[in-house]
């Protein structure tokens, strides 16, 4: 992994992205933080409190800008569900690091959630998780470099998969860097 980079997790709530995260972190050799924590210690408040007191569109101005301002290197990211809807804030993660989509069927996720609001899951009135997951799951897709399948796979064997998948993305992007840098000047 580059020095710098980062590795992003990003996907559906439940998906595993924090505790995927700490394994990954460990086995990499890298810092973990989880965005929702800086979020709640940044504002003082759990998730569903700020949610309660901002309404979802300003909860997800505090998440794009709190996600937007991380700044860390050699370090594990585990987002919030809905930073896919902060443009600044993917922007940033995609500069500082690989953002790696934990993809998962709406049932499997379905199983794992319990109560969407005490989880602090931003859903807009009337939203079901189907309906959040297909509308989340194009822009997960969008922002990806790499993207691990969790179906059928304990959350250690889905950090394992993300262990091998960053490392061979950054084998590829070494590689192609490299032909870059190699090309004869005109």
């Amino acid at each position: 992994m580059h020095k710098t980079k980062n590795i992003v997790l990003i996907g559906m709530p439940g998906v595993g992205k924090s505790t995927v995260g700490v394994v990954a972190a460990k086995r990499m050799g890298c810092r973990f933080v989880d965005a929702d924590l800086v979020i709640q210690e940044t504002y003082g408040k759990l998730l569903h409190e700020l949610i309660e007191e901002h309404g979802v569109d300003g909860f997800l101005e505090l998440e794009n800008r709190v996600n937007a301002s991380l700044s860390v290197e050699n370090t594990v990211i585990a987002t919030g569900g809905s930073v896919c809807y902060g443009r600044e804030a993917m922007v940033h993660l995609k500069q500082i690091g690989i953002v790696v989509y934990l993809k998962l069927g709406c049932e499997s996720l379905a199983e794992r959630l319990g109560d969407l609001n005490e989880r602090g899951v931003v859903l807009k009135a009337g939203q079901t998780l189907e309906t959040l997951y297909l509308e989340r799951v194009p822009l997960y897709e969008k922002y990806a470099d790499v993207t691990v399948d969790c179906e059928g796979k304990s959350l250690r064997e889905t950090a394992e998969e993300v262990c091998r998948c960053v490392r061979l993305f950054c084998e590829t992007d070494r590689k192609s860097e490299s032909k870059v840098h190699s090309l004869p000047s005109e």
